[in-house]
């Protein structure tokens, strides 16, 4: 079955620590028996790399916490309370955070973020039920958020693109292999071509400081719907050897049909590497080419070693 989120956590959680006590761990640990989860599922990590099935335990615990249904006890250890224990035999099959959220003082624990969700319920009772955002910790919703924010500058970036004229975009893939650190300045290390007698490349970057290696630039600006064949790899190629280069790099807005990667893997004196569409806008993100980076935030958590006892 696939990972249980958070929510469903609560009354297993809820539980165990009526049974004996627990730590994030030995509750992440009983959840994985509980749930029958396969090694896959408890190697499965989030976006910012901590494990999902830990992180879940980890913000049910808080819940309930919040709740008052389990308190500490110890450094990292927890049982339920007798609020706790009476709360979960009149739960007996499930417990939802509208549940949690009827109890009094709930709210208040989780100050104005709490009071604005049950004012949103209020206000929509549909949102009352439960919810992809009801369902994810803050850790999910944030990666989540920030995967859609992502995505919508990925799509404005390549139109942008597009909307330029080849002449900017041949400059635009010179400034992109200099921020990844070829040759230096951008003085130093590219020329932009593109013009008739330079045997369709578009671009010549040294790939060290000195100029001792140079690689060669071929950049089509397609839409997305238009694939690069392999006949343009392969006449990239035989402008490669006609000018006596031994790499070159071919990027392009859309993609590549698959004889064209197959033909470019085959081994062949010339390397070729070949970068599509996504992978351009990867790396003009990564390198702040074209972009510009409008907010940072930082998400912190309890340095438990601080804290330990010695």
């Amino acid at each position: 079955m696939p990972i249980p989120t958070f929510d469903l956590l609560l009354r297993p959680i809820l539980a165990l620590a009526a049974k004996q006590p627990i730590s994030r761990r030995i509750a992440a640990d009983a959840m994985v028996e509980e749930f029958k989860l396969t090694p896959d599922d408890v190697a499965h990590r989030l976006p910012s790399g901590g494990s999902t099935i830990q992180n879940r335990t980890g913000w049910s615990m808080a819940f309930l916490t919040k709740a008052k249904l389990i308190e500490k006890i110890a450094p990292r250890t927890y049982k339920a309370t007798p609020q706790g224990v009476e709360f979960l035999s009149a739960h007996p099959v499930a417990i939802t955070i509208s549940d949690l959220e009827a109890i009094p003082g709930y709210e208040e624990a989780w100050e104005a973020g709490a009071a604005k969700r049950r004012e949103r319920h209020k206000e929509d009772p549909v949102s009352a039920q439960p919810s992809t955002d009801l369902q994810s910790t803050p850790h999910e919703i944030i990666a989540r958020e920030v995967s859609a924010l992502r995505k919508d500058v990925e799509g404005r970036l390549i139109q942008a693109i597009i909307d330029q004229t080849p002449e900017f975009f041949e400059r635009l893939v010179l400034d992109v292999l200099i921020a990844m650190g070829y040759g230096g300045t951008r003085e130093d290390a590219a020329e932009h071509l593109g013009r008739s007698g330079d045997e369709g490349i578009d671009g010549r970057i040294n790939q060290d400081a000195l100029g001792l290696d140079q690689i060669l630039v071929q950049a089509k600006r397609y839409r997305p719907d238009r694939t690069v064949t392999r006949a343009e790899v392969q006449a990239f190629i035989g402008s490669l050897s006609g000018q006596g280069v031994t790499k070159g790099i071919f990027i392009t807005t859309s993609r590549y049909v698959d004889s064209a990667r197959e033909f470019v893997e085959r081994g062949l004196n010339t390397k070729v590497i070949l970068i599509d569409g996504p992978m351009l806008i990867d790396l003009m993100i990564r390198h702040h080419v074209g972009v510009r980076v409008a907010a940072t935030y930082e998400i912190h958590e309890i340095d438990q070693n601080y804290f330990e006892e010695e």
